[in-house]
């Protein structure tokens, strides 16, 4: 029969299992500080490190996160961007040609004439800065005084389908038989568009309201 160890022996047994158990656990306690204070350190020395809910790491770093670049605006004319041009223009506008402000900003540009004398010449020959266009205006949709055929109403002036195509050929007219020919004020325009004498002063006179709109 094996004999049993002694009950000093058992209790050294013992001593020595809780010795080990308790070096474990410190162990471990210093090995969990040691995480802390080296987490810590980095958080402390790494200011552009911000840590998420979600544990995820958001880097604020300049070198990694650049600002949205604002939209360059383009300036077409005075200033201003072609839609700005636009609301301007569109604050003179009346009658038949209300809400037209963008189109005739946008053939000024394209043509390459002035948006201000151009519109100022409409507005003299269609009477629609008073309220009501003229009728070659609403029934045609001449807006410059063009002659040519079809005849509005079988006279001499120009009847255009629609009032876009009337507005575009108004600026064609104007960009090759003025402003290319070296005719790009209403003195010089004058000359050859109207017979009256006071015309170039009229059309002053709707450049001023246009600027100042």
């Amino acid at each position: 029969m094996k004999k049993l160890p002694s009950i000093k022996t058992i209790l050294v047994l013992i001593a020595i299992l809780i010795a080990n158990i308790s070096a474990n656990i410190d162990s471990n306690v210093v090995n969990n500080q040691k995480l802390v204070i080296f987490d810590s350190y980095m958080v402390s020395k790494t200011p552009n490190l911000s840590y998420l809910n979600n544990n995820q790491v958001l880097e604020n770093n300049s070198n990694f996160i650049t600002e949205p670049e604002e939209e360059v605006k383009e300036i077409v004319y005075d200033g201003m961007t072609l839609d700005e041009l636009g609301n301007k223009l569109e604050k003179n506008l009346k009658s038949t040609l209300k809400g037209y402000g963008h189109t005739f900003a946008e053939y000024a540009i394209k043509y390459e004439v002035d948006p201000y004398l151009s519109l100022a010449i409409v507005l003299h020959e269609t009477g629609c800065y008073s309220g009501k266009c003229s009728s070659l205006a609403r029934k045609c949709n001449n807006i410059g005084g063009m002659k040519g055929s079809p005849g509005c109403g079988g006279g001499a002036y120009k009847k255009f389908k629609t009032l876009d195509a009337g507005i575009e050929a108004f600026f064609k007219n104007l960009s090759k038989n003025y402003y290319q020919k070296g005719l790009t004020t209403p003195e010089k325009i004058g000359k050859k568009y109207a017979q009256s004498t006071t015309w170039a002063s009229r059309i002053n006179y709707y450049i001023k309201l246009i600027k100042n709109s």
